[in-house]
């Protein structure tokens, strides 16, 4: 686990106890500065939670598997209400057999529903999937669009989506506001929105465009690994000095590394086939869907 050289947290060392002090200390200080900080106050905290969250992810990346823009234009509507991972797990079969948006747009749609049955809503989905493939042969012939008023145009594509596919596969800053990102730019006071578009609003003005797909990847990725919805691993926490909200989670340090999941917690991630830096940093493959 990297922690800032500020952190107290988790700290085990002879003068610990002064150590946790100090670092209780500096989170109160942080929980009542931001009931009244400025703008300006706002932007330094949140660039520079961004900026260790960066040193903790260097490998953060999007985590559904995907070689083109229409396989992650795909998968992305695919991950409504379910994991990524599950996603990973059963978009192979569909892309070995329905590999172009013209094999997908004439498929029979029971047969692409036994296959999306493990995600979840599978008949919605496969009416989401073809009947975007049919849309994208139709009004873009055959390609995945690269623009957002396009992007939104297809069936089951929404902002979120859109800002996903734009991102990485187009290299066009967005940022995606997913539940993870919801839940942890609210925690931190970046905003109070509780709407995406005003989420989307609030938080891409404290930062430069340029950072916007990658803020999007260092969020989700610590809210999935660390900042969980129900128990927060808060004593296991880089960035607790810099959060308002520490203490809504585990606080103990070693209780709170028991709550660590993926690479923080030695296990597997979602993608069957994720970055090489990725697995240069520990990161493990997930399981295809089936396997032991």
């Amino acid at each position: 686990m990297v922690v800032p050289r500020d952190s107290a947290v988790g700290e085990q060392s002879p003068d610990g106890g002064r150590k946790a002090a100090k670092g209780a200390k500096q989170v109160a200080a942080v929980k009542g500065a931001a009931k009244s900080e400025s703008h300006t106050a706002l932007v330094r905290r949140a660039r520079r939670i961004n900026r260790e969250l960066a040193e903790i992810y260097p490998y953060a990346h999007p985590e559904l598997d995907f070689e083109n823009p229409f396989q992650l234009v795909v998968a992305t509507v695919l991950s409504a209400q379910t994991t990524d991972l599950r996603v990973n797990q059963t978009t192979p079969a569909l892309f070995a057999k329905y590999p172009t948006p013209e094999d997908l747009a004439t498929a029979d749609p029971e047969q692409v529903e036994e296959i999306l049955r493990p995600t979840g809503f599978f008949r919605a989905k496969t009416k989401s999937v073809i009947g975007l493939s049919k849309a994208l042969v139709e009004d873009f012939g055959g390609e995945v669009p690269g623009r957002l008023e396009d992007l939104v145009k297809l069936p089951g594509v929404g902002r979120k989506t859109a800002f996903v596919v734009l991102g990485n596969a187009f290299g066009r800053p967005g940022i995606t506001v997913d539940t993870h990102f919801q839940r942890l730019v609210r925690r931190w006071k970046w905003t109070e929105a509780t709407e995406p578009d005003k989420i989307e609003a609030a938080v891409g003005a404290l930062f430069p465009k340029s950072d916007w797909t990658m803020l999007s990847h260092h969020v989700i990725f610590h809210g999935r690994r660390i900042c969980h919805a129900r128990k927060p691993a808060c004593g296991a926490c880089p960035i607790a000095p810099l959060c308002p909200a520490y203490g809504e989670g585990e606080t103990d340090p070693e209780k709170a590394k028991k709550l660590l999941k993926y690479e923080k917690g030695g296990y597997p991630g979602q993608r069957l086939n994720p970055p090489q830096a990725y697995l240069d940093a520990g990161g493990k493959p997930a399981p295809p869907l089936g396997s032991a």
